[in-house]
């Protein structure tokens, strides 16, 4: 209470007391002059008087809130000491990975292979699980001869008293829960499997080291000599991502000072851009035995002192900003996991979407053959095209914005020659696959169907942009596609589907037609094909 409002108080409350006093003198002089006359309405007087005093002690102590005074003074006490025993997460970091969850549920309902939309469920729960923990997650990463499970044991041994019971020998290799004096927060530490192992079950390994180490909130990366840039690599990787990482030289009994003093140096060198210097710490975990003069074996103790002071200092200065980056960095690998996985199966539809529009385009031209192909002829087809890919992208287009994209589209795929580079590279491509008086008829619907592809492709890029076609515009995506599609295994494959899509339904009518009548005029030639084509 302020000194201005504890005035007001002392001041009221002996301006109430100087009117508790008054009313009880005056009603008890009331009192005895009724009370000899009519003994039932003093009574009444007595009773007016312990409410008027009542009144005045609630309005008094409403005024002031002295009770809404004392609960707040419990919330703060209870306030302060949970802060004591939970300490508390940077907002921004932990709100931002909080919304990268809830995109991740919303997306994950549009998956529609079962098994990845359960995986990513389960992920996302134990993601948000996270949020609660009480425990930083320390991964001891590197090669297995570089002495990591020997590291972990004599960490271990430093803190006797305050290690539970190992947490599991799985495949995930042993967990230790310990306390580290002036922690607040519990650690775990996790022996991950070696790393760079030959073989197939070495593989594994390391993928599982990895991302035992990627989900981590602190990496102490363990080396045994100078970085080797197989060991380099995996570390840069890591820290790309954003992992906090100490370097632990260990097995430094095996050196002389002066070789581990260069040893130190270099690894300081490699890793300057990535680890501080102070977070290059030499240790032994394992020290080698020798031989006194009286010929008595002696053991040294572990060295790792150095190593469980620095954990201790990063982990009490950083541990809340650690464990809240690691969240933030889980969650947006989690939702870009979702997106890879989302756009995948869009690709796929859409790749369904045109399979199926290019050779309904084949079908259009073929039937009604003009002396040039024509884009603007199959506009009706592609935007129709146009507005299912839409669909796929959650996009919707209506018919005229649909005919409008694929009238665009045609006139790019005219001016940059791409319709004139389609026609010469199929022609070229059919006489070696198709009999010569086919050639000139099929080329048209066989060009139509590849340049609807291409179309198809670059809107696909079109929507998965956000209905953008990028800065270099929709004649650096028309470019890119028809590129892509130029590739001889492609073209290949491409034009045996034709053959059997296309050209082989009409070979045998197109055959009989002319055999009967060489000299048939276009038009006359073209109906009966067309009455085919309604069959077909």
């Amino acid at each position: 209470m302020n000194p201005i409002r504890l005035t007001l108080f002392f001041v009221g409350l002996s301006v109430v007391l100087g009117l508790i006093l008054w009313l009880i003198n005056s009603l008890y002089r009331l009192y005895l002059q009724v009370s000899f006359t009519a003994p039932f309405l003093a009574n009444i007087l007595i009773l007016l008087l312990i409410g008027l005093i009542g009144l005045i002690l609630w309005t008094f102590i409403r005024y002031f809130n002295l009770f809404d005074l004392k609960k707040s003074g419990k919330r703060k006490v209870r306030r302060s000491v949970s802060s004591q025993n939970v300490p508390q997460l940077p907002t921004e970091k932990t709100e931002a990975a909080a919304v990268n969850l809830q995109v991740v549920q919303q997306q994950v309902s549009q998956i529609q292979d079962e098994v990845a939309r359960k995986v990513l469920l389960g992920r996302s729960q134990e993601i948000q699980a996270s949020f609660e923990r009480n425990e930083l997650q320390v991964a001891v990463f590197g090669t297995g001869s570089a002495g990591k499970t020997s590291l972990v044991n004599a960490m271990i041994g430093e803190i006797v008293g305050n290690v539970e019971a190992t947490m599991g020998t799985t495949k995930l290799g042993k967990q230790f829960r310990l306390k580290l004096k002036g922690l607040k927060r519990g650690i775990v530490i996790t022996d991950t499997p070696g790393i760079l192992e030959i073989g197939e079950a070495g593989v594994q390994r390391d993928e599982l080291a990895r991302n035992l180490a990627t989900e981590a909130d602190l990496l102490v990366f363990v080396v045994d000599n100078d970085l080797r840039q197989s060991e380099f690599e995996p570390l840069c990787e890591l820290a790309e991502l954003g992992k906090r990482s100490l370097l632990v030289f260990n097995k430094i009994d095996l050196y002389t000072a002066e070789d581990q003093e260069i040893i130190c140096d270099r690894l300081k060198s490699k890793v300057h851009h990535l680890i501080a210097e102070e977070d290059v710490i030499p240790a032994c975990a394992n020290p080698q035995p020798f031989e006194l003069e009286d010929g008595e074996l002696y053991e040294p103790e572990p060295e790792v002192v150095l190593l469980m002071e620095r954990l201790a200092t990063v982990l009490r200065a950083e541990g809340d900003d650690l464990l809240a980056d690691n969240l933030l960095l889980q969650s947006k690998r989690l939702t870009e996991e979702t997106r890879r996985i989302i756009d995948h199966q869009r690709k796929k539809q859409a790749d369904q979407v045109i399979e199926r529009y290019q050779w309904i385009g084949a079908g259009v031209i073929a039937v009604t053959p003009l002396p040039v192909v024509d884009m603007l002829a199959t506009a009706a087809v592609n935007a129709q095209m146009v507005m299912e890919i839409g669909r796929v992208y959650g996009c919707e287009i209506d018919g005229d914005r649909g005919k409008e994209l694929a009238v665009s589209l045609g006139k790019t795929l005219v001016s940059l020659g791409v319709v004139k580079g389609a026609v010469e590279m199929l022609a070229r491509v059919l006489q070696t696959n198709v009999a010569t008086f086919v050639v000139g008829k099929a080329i048209q619907g066989v060009t139509a169907a590849y340049l609807t592809r291409i179309a198809g492709k670059s809107f696909i890029e079109y929507f998965s942009n956000d209905q953008d076609w990028g800065d270099g515009g929709i004649t650096e995506v028309v470019q890119e596609q028809f590129q892509l599609s130029k590739k001889d295994e492609f073209v290949k494959d491409f034009v045996g589907d034709a053959i059997l899509k296309v050209v082989n339904p009409f070979k045998d009518m197109w055959q009989i037609e002319f055999e009967e009548d060489p000299e048939l005029s276009e038009l006359e030639w073209t109906a009966p094909k067309r009455r085919r084509h309604d069959e077909w």
